[in-house]
């Protein structure tokens, strides 16, 4: 398998609205092509170098589908590279592609794209010379063509590598690209027909096909691209339906609390209403506890000399009652109370008394001394009152 360089004879040309570079050319014909000895017998065994070589290009072999197959997605370069481009270097040497290849007569028709600016603008500047780059298995044989002429070797399996824009193609200028389109009809451009869509992918101007994702740009193109962005918003949406969810629930227990702190604020101010001292009240319990002591004095009911209303209402009771009473709550000795001291009379006097003095407990050793003083004090009186009166 050798590799060679050959000739395109460029038919037309055509830009694109975003600057690419659309070429029909013509190249790959069969018959009896012209080498140097060189470039065919590198080790010079059996030509010369500067010997001219007749190579023989069967049709049967130009136009072999498997041929034109394989010029189809091969890349356009800036000069021939040194070697052949191959993936692991497509990178460094791609300026464009072959997007079609046919059978046109004794030719190849090839469909061209140029895609690099850099490129597209030395062949703006003149750099217009094309040169195919394809390897082949090169017999060395001689023989007659079907039209006599004779050859020095053959060409088989021929299959391309890449196509270089040149500054001198070996076929001289006319193996150039042309600035005027040629007409075919009526149509000024005629893609080939081996595979047209490729060409027109690779030229035609798409339109902006994209969402922003966080400040990215996704292209709607890119299938991977596309269900990264997806799952990245799908997972966004389902963060923020939780954290949504989570703050509701949080709203409705806080407004829970609220109400149940509102309900607790309203029950302590009632009770805070309740519990306030004021005038009347003061007066209200004073004559309460009056009219408990009046009563329990007149049954005869003993009791500390401390003791409040609700001591003196459970003396009472539990003087009356037993152990009838022994287990009753404050508010059943109310009522009790109420009941045993409903017909009980009292000295309003004796109640206003006890309110502006001192709780009188009878029985109490010092109520005795006080009882004896006040007889003879209201007594000196008297006798005061009387010796003054004489």
């Amino acid at each position: 398998m050798v590799h060679l360089a050959d000739t395109l004879t460029i038919d037309s040309s055509q830009r694109t609205a975003d600057g690419f570079m659309k070429v029909i050319a013509r190249g790959a014909r069969s018959g009896i092509q012209k080498y140097l000895g060189r470039e065919v017998d590198p080790t010079g065994k059996t030509f010369k170098a500067d010997q001219i070589v007749n190579v023989y290009r069967p049709p049967a072999e130009v136009f072999d589908k498997a041929s034109l197959a394989s010029s189809v997605g091969r890349p356009i370069t800036d000069d021939h590279p040194s070697v052949p481009v191959t993936a692991e270097n497509w990178r460094d040497h791609s300026r464009g592609a072959i997007g079609g290849a046919v059978k046109d007569g004794e030719w190849v028709r090839f469909d061209l794209a140029f895609m690099d600016a850099a490129l597209i603008k030395k062949i703006d500047d003149g750099k217009k010379q094309l040169s195919g780059g394809y390897a082949c298995d090169l017999s060395f044989e001689t023989g007659t063509t079907d039209s006599g002429e004779t050859f020095d070797a053959v060409q088989r399996n021929i299959r391309f590598n890449h196509l270089a824009v040149v500054d001198a193609a070996r076929a001289g200028p006319d193996a150039r690209i042309g600035d005027e389109a040629i007409s075919d009809g009526g149509n000024d451009w005629s893609p080939c027909d081996a595979i047209p869509q490729i060409i027109d992918a690779l030229t035609r101007k798409r339109p902006m096909n994209f969402i922003m994702l966080d400040g990215l740009k996704v292209d709607l193109d890119d299938g991977d691209a596309v269900k990264i962005a997806v799952t990245k918003l799908q997972t966004a949406k389902d963060e923020a339906i939780t954290a949504k969810d989570a703050a509701v629930a949080q709203t409705v227990a806080d407004a829970a609390t609220i109400v149940a702190k509102d309900a607790e604020i309203t029950a302590l101010t009632a009770k805070l209403a309740d519990a306030a001292i004021t005038p009347a009240k003061l007066a209200d319990a004073a004559k309460e506890y009056a009219d408990a002591q009046a009563k329990a004095k007149v049954l005869g009911v003993q009791f500390a000399a401390d003791a409040d209303t609700a001591a003196i209402k459970k003396a009472v009771v539990d003087a009356k009652m037993g152990d009838k009473a022994k287990d009753y709550p404050a508010e059943h000795i109310a009522i009790a109370f109420d009941s045993l001291t409903a017909g009980v009379k009292t000295d309003d006097a004796t109640q206003q008394h006890q309110v502006i003095t001192a709780p009188i407990a009878l029985g109490d050793a010092a109520t005795k001394e006080h009882a004896a003083w006040q007889q003879a004090n209201d007594h000196n009186s008297w006798r005061t009152a009387g010796t003054a009166a004489n």
